[in-house]
C-alpha cells in the first residue's frame, strides 16, 4: 500500500531538548488524520519535518512514496501548508496574495486568475479582493491563508491549528471545508488542540506527548477503553459549589464542573438516579436537567494521558478569550 505520508523514526531536538522522540506512523491516502496533544507536544515540530521545513536529527517523511529530504521538490509539489501563523502577506491584496502563492506553487500564468476567483468566492473574500490583507479581521486571514495553501490543488493539506481563536462563522466554515476537500478525495493531516473538533472530523487520530505518540486508532476505537465508565450530567438550582458533596456519593467516582452542570463519572447510572434525587431533596436543590452521556474522545484523552484537556489550550487561545468575539 502506497501511503499519503510516512513518518520513520522521526527525531528533533533544539539543543538538548527533545521535540520529537522516534516516532513512526503512516497516513493513509484519502483519510483526516487527527494529531493532538497539549501545547508543547511536538505536534508543530512534526509538521515541519514532515513538509520539510525543518531538518530530522534522525529519520526521515515520506510523501506520496517521495523521500522528503532526497526528492524534496517532487514531494513538496503534492502539498499545502497552512502553518499555525497565518503567512500572507500584509502589505498585499488578497487578490494578489493568491496570485503570488500560485506563482510560487507553478501554477500556470492562464490559470491563477480562475483559481484565485474559485477560492475568494468559496471563502466569501471576493468582495474584499482588492483590500489589503491587513485590514483583514483574524479569521478572514486564516481563510486567506488557506486559501493559498490549495491555489494548486494540492493532494495533501497540513493543517496546522486551522481554527484557534477564530470567530464562529469562520471556525464552522472552515470544518465544514475540511469536509468537502476530504470528500473529494484530498488526504488531510490536521493538528488540534480541540478534542471535539478531532472527533467530528478524523477518520484516525493519534496522540503525543512529550514529543512521543501515546496511541493511534480511530476516535471511536479510543473510546472503548474506557467504555467500562459511565457519565451523567446534571444540573441543580441554585448552582452553588457542590462538587465535594457529589463527589462523597456512592457509585460517584469522579465530578467535573462544565459550565452551570456537572458531569459525573458513575459506576452504575441505574443506581446513581435515586440518589441524585435523594441529594437534591436533601439539600434543598432543584433538578433542572439530568442525562447520560456518551463517552467522548475528550473522555478517552484524558484517561488514556492522564492530563486535562485544558492543557490543550494554546498560548494564542488564551489571548483570543480576552478579546471580544467577532462574527465575520
Amino acid at each position: 500500500m502506497e501511503y499519503a505520508i510516512e513518518a520513520i523514526n522521526l527525531t528533533k531536538y533544539y539543543g538538548k531538548l527533545q521535540a520529537v522522540d522516534h516516532i513512526n506512523f503512516e497516513v493513509k491516502k484519502g483519510e483526516i488524520f487527527g494529531f493532538l496533544g497539549p501545547n508543547g507536544a511536538g505536534k508543530t515540530t512534526t509538521i515541519r519535518m514532515l513538509t520539510s521545513l525543518t531538518k530530522p536529527k534522525e529519520g526521515t517523511a515520506k510523501i506520496l512514496g517521495h523521500d522528503i529530504q532526497k526528492e524534496t521538490l517532487d514531494a513538496k509539489r503534492h502539498i499545502g501548508i497552512v502553518p499555525d501563523i497565518s503567512n500572507i502577506y500584509d502589505d498585499l491584496t488578497a487578490w494578489n496574495n493568491l496570485i503570488f502563492a500560485g506563482e510560487l506553487y507553478g501554477v500556470p500564468k492562464n490559470e491563477r486568475a480562475e483559481r484565485a476567483k474559485e477560492l475568494l468566492e468559496i471563502f466569501r473574500l471576493y468582495d474584499r479582493r482588492n483590500d489589503h490583507a491587513h485590514t483583514f479581521s483574524r479569521g478572514m486571514k486564516r481563510r486567506l491563508t488557506i486559501a493559498a495553501a490549495l491555489i494548486h490543488q494540492p493532494d495533501i493539506l497540513f493543517l496546522d491549528e486551522p481554527t484557534t481563536g477564530l470567530d464562529v462563522q469562520s471556525l464552522r466554515m472552515i470544518r465544514n471545508l475540511i469536509k468537502e476537500l476530504n470528500k473529494k478525495g484530498m488526504t488531510i493531516f490536521l493538528t488540534t488542540h480541540y478534542i471535539e473538533e478531532a472527533d467530528q472530523l478524523c477518520q484516525r487520530v493519534a496522540i503525543i506527548n512529550k514529543g512521543k505518540i501515546i496511541t493511534l486508532d480511530t476516535p471511536e476505537k479510543l473510546k472503548t477503553t474506557i467504555e467500562e465508565q459511565h457519565f451523567i450530567e446534571i444540573a441543580f438550582q441554585p448552582s452553588e459549589r457542590l462538587e465535594d458533596k457529589l463527589r462523597s456519593l456512592n457509585y460517584v467516582n469522579n465530578v467535573s464542573r462544565v459550565g452551570d452542570k456537572f458531569k459525573l463519572s458513575v459506576d452504575d447510572t441505574s443506581e446513581i438516579v435515586p440518589i441524585l434525587v435523594d441529594f437534591a431533596r436533601g439539600n434543598n436543590l432543584k433538578i433542572l436537567s439530568l442525562n447520560t452521556l456518551k463517552v467522548s474522545l475528550e473522555d478517552a484523552f484524558v484517561k488514556i494521558t492522564g492530563l486535562s484537556p485544558d492543557l490543550m489550550t494554546t498560548d494564542k487561545e488564551k489571548e483570543k478569550k480576552k478579546a471580544p468575539l467577532v462574527i465575520e
